[in-house]
């Protein structure tokens, strides 16, 4: 009996991915956002379906805010805070999906599988993360930056229509 319920609900789930996949296809901003090294499509139609029409948003901070990776600021008086949070009060899917794309962005993969040579997926996304290190950052406070900054990157992209083209 449960069996057979886990097989209906794993066949309506596959259904309900694949009609994602065919509505997500027709997006121009589908494939622009799958140029971006490290997001592929299901990241990519999260981000889509999460963010909206771009046009809501005339600044990437605003976008950044809704996204729940703005700092707070906690200051009362002479007191200043000098660990800062991020507020979380935007879209919890929209930042787990930022947090997925900036993990796989930066992980290394072989070049080939002979050599055992690795180079970084997103080089740009990567040099930003080690210069965050190097600073003396931890691994969140570094990929909550990274997130930030691919996010400003997806804010241009979608405003201007143009894909993401790697410059190191």
């Amino acid at each position: 009996m449960y069996i057979d319920l886990l097989q209906v609900y794993h066949q309506q789930l596959s259904t309900l991915e694949r009609e994602i996949d065919e509505l997500a296809v027709q997006l121009e901003e589908y494939e622009l956002l799958q140029s971006i090294p490290g997001i592929g499509e299901k990241i990519a139609a999260t981000i889509l379906s999460e963010i909206g029409e771009i046009d809501r948003f005339n600044h990437p901070k605003k976008l950044v805010a809704f996204a729940g990776l703005d700092p707070s600021v906690f200051e009362s008086g002479r007191f200043k805070s000098t660990k800062n949070h991020i507020t979380k009060r935007g879209s919890a899917r929209l930042r787990h999906m930022l947090f997925t794309a900036v993990r796989c962005s930066i992980r290394d993969s072989r070049k080939k599988k002979t050599t055992p040579e690795t180079i970084a997926r997103n080089k740009r996304l990567r040099s930003f993360y080690d210069l965050k290190r190097e600073e003396g950052k931890p691994y969140k406070v570094a990929i909550i930056a990274c997130a930030n900054k691919l996010l400003h990157w997806i804010y241009a992209m979608l405003k201007t229509k143009t894909p993401f083209q790697e410059t190191v």
